[in-house]
């Protein structure tokens, strides 16, 4: 596909809304009141150092979405997409390499110098391979030579969806529940690539390979909803039963460890999931119904196994 020659002006007004959302998600409102822990106006950056801990966030996830803001930029720079649209992967990478550093602070344990200056250093890394790629890619493509761009767009794609796994794992350890990702960060991030999208739809053609991105990120997020919404429903009861007695879900959890939602613990075990405790039915097999023949039921068959034989002599 061809460079945009022509920026239309609802593309730019699109792309800075889904460029400034997506930045904004980053952070925390000043006016909030709430103070608890999972706050919903919490904002990924504050919130991480607000509580100290990145539990629920995988630095591998946060790297591949880092790194996945060069090609990406890249090929927004050659294809002359919109000004927010070329910003959006360098504010991306660079807010998303904060996130990354505050887990090798929070999680990893390391020395905040040190995971300070080893950000810098991996910002400064990509930034340079991004101008490199750029500088070396764009006369190529300016002569017919297509793949090379064509590639950064896919390579983009396919690291932010590679990135966006590991949540998946984390929900699978927590049956489901969503632990460290704020939803309002969430919301807004969709929407960001919401209005990204319909930017590349308002320019004078649509890119699909840009597009692609934008695609993959809000179907991979519609699914982190999507778990945290079936685990609630699982959850309903304990959860009724926690409002009932004044306390979180957590707080209740605690105090009724019976009623945490849990596997089965093997294949022979049923859980009942929808009571909303641990109500748990074992399945006998017919190997177990079998009983052992006690001494006494040996020595009665050996009294009439030997009876039946003087009968038959006499």
């Amino acid at each position: 596909m061809e460079p945009q020659t022509t920026i239309p002006a609802a593309a730019n007004i699109l792309g800075t809304i889904g460029t400034a959302a997506g930045v904004f998600s980053y952070y925390r409102s000043k006016h909030s009141g709430v103070r608890n822990r999972y706050s919903l106006t919490d904002r990924r950056i504050w919130h991480n150092w607000h509580r100290k801990s990145t539990d629920g966030l995988p630095g591998a996830m946060l790297m591949l979405w880092a790194s996945c803001g060069v090609p990406f930029g890249v090929y927004a720079i050659v294809q002359n997409f919109n000004f927010a649209l070329k910003f959006q992967p360098q504010s991306f990478c660079a807010l998303t390499l904060v996130c990354w550093g505050q887990t090798l602070v929070y999680h990893n344990r390391w020395r905040t110098w040190t995971a300070t200056l080893v950000t810098i250093l991996v910002a400064a890394t990509c930034a340079v391979i991004e101008l490199i790629l750029i500088l070396t890619l764009r006369r190529p493509y300016q002569n017919g030579v297509h793949w090379p761009i064509t590639l950064m767009a896919i390579l983009a794609s396919v690291m932010l969806a590679i990135g966006l796994i590991p949540p998946y794992f984390e929900l699978a350890k927590r049956n489901g529940r969503v632990v460290g990702i704020n939803f309002i960060f969430l919301t807004v991030d969709w929407f960001g690539a919401f209005f990204s999208l319909m930017a590349l739809v308002a320019q004078n053609t649509f890119d699909v390979l840009g597009g692609s991105l934008y695609i993959v990120c809000m179907f991979l997020e519609l699914g982190i909803f999507a778990s945290q919404a079936i685990w609630l429903w699982r959850v309903r009861h304990v959860r009724r039963e926690a409002k009932k007695a004044g306390k979180t879900y957590d707080a209740y959890i605690a105090n009724h460890p019976t009623k945490k939602l849990a596997r089965s613990p093997s294949s022979e075990t049923v859980a009942d999931l929808e009571a909303g405790h641990q109500a748990v039915e074992t399945i006998t097999t017919p190997e177990k119904c079998l009983t052992k023949p006690s001494q006494k039921s040996f020595h009665t068959a050996a009294t009439i196994t030997g009876n039946g034989k003087s009968d038959n002599r006499s």
